[in-house]
């Protein structure tokens, strides 16, 4: 016989918990740069300049991108399966913009988040959901019926991550295969078919942080993606979408 899909739901779970808490990943850690504010820039574009008024974030993590979406006025929530992860945010703000955090799968979200929201965003999040058909049924549902969802992931067409998860110790393949399942057809195809409607993605990016952080690294990004050799497989993508 084989698990029912709420045990594989919960190993699944439990699995990312050990990945993402037994040690602190640097590339986790919340600090401003500006290799991090580009991320959150370029959501913003994306969305036309404002995510609206309640905004939640999917697997929020130590708040990364939600302290830097806190001090831009955006009245963000946070939600992650992790406890640890939220303790480390909370400790992270300091009190300074008191950010509600809920410990949650969305696939168990808390009944009172259902039809909230004027945005759900994430950040790197959707490539470790268990189930995304699933896992964007429920973002449907916390979000009002005029909501968007938007995400930034991965370009799984782009070589350097396989090398990541390669050389990188605290990085490992069953943390992070889920990245194969971020091609535009895919998460299209299951958004489209719990109800989002204009649909659109973009690719950005060009340089690892340690370049993109430099004072001339954005200017050099910015010509190096205008070349269509290599558009396909710019290292960042964003996924969007609105409830008809």
């Amino acid at each position: 016989m084989s698990p029912s899909p709420e045990r594989n739901a919960s190993e699944h779970n439990l699995r990312q918990r050990r990945y993402f808490e037994q040690s602190v990943k640097r590339t986790m850690v919340p600090k401003d740069s500006p290799y991090l504010r580009r991320h959150v820039d370029e959501m913003m574009r994306f969305a036309g300049g404002d995510l609206g008024g309640r905004v939640l974030e999917v697997g929020c993590g130590m708040g990364r991108y939600t302290l830097i979406l806190a001090r831009r006025g955006v009245r963000v929530e946070g939600l992650d399966l992790s406890p640890v992860l939220l303790d480390r945010l909370r400790a992270s703000d300091g009190g300074r913009y008191d950010i509600p955090l809920h410990c949650a799968d969305i696939l168990r979200y808390p009944p009172e988040l259902e039809g909230e929201f004027d945005a759900v965003v994430g950040f790197f999040t959707l490539h470790h959901l268990h189930d995304l058909p699933q896992s964007f049924e429920a973002i449907r549902r916390v979000l009002k019926p005029d909501g968007r969802a938007v995400f930034l992931e991965p370009n799984p067409y782009n070589p350097l991550y396989y090398v990541q998860i390669l050389v990188t110790p605290r990085m490992s393949w069953q943390g992070e295969r889920g990245i194969v399942w971020m091609r535009p057809r895919a998460v299209f195809r299951v958004m489209c078919e719990v109800g989002f409607r204009r649909l659109a993605t973009t690719r950005f990016g060009f340089f690892p942080p340690f370049l993109a952080n430099r004072g001339w690294g954005h200017r050099a990004e910015t010509m190096l993606e205008g070349v269509p050799l290599w558009r396909g497989l710019l290292p960042f993508q964003i996924f969007g979408g609105e409830l008809a």
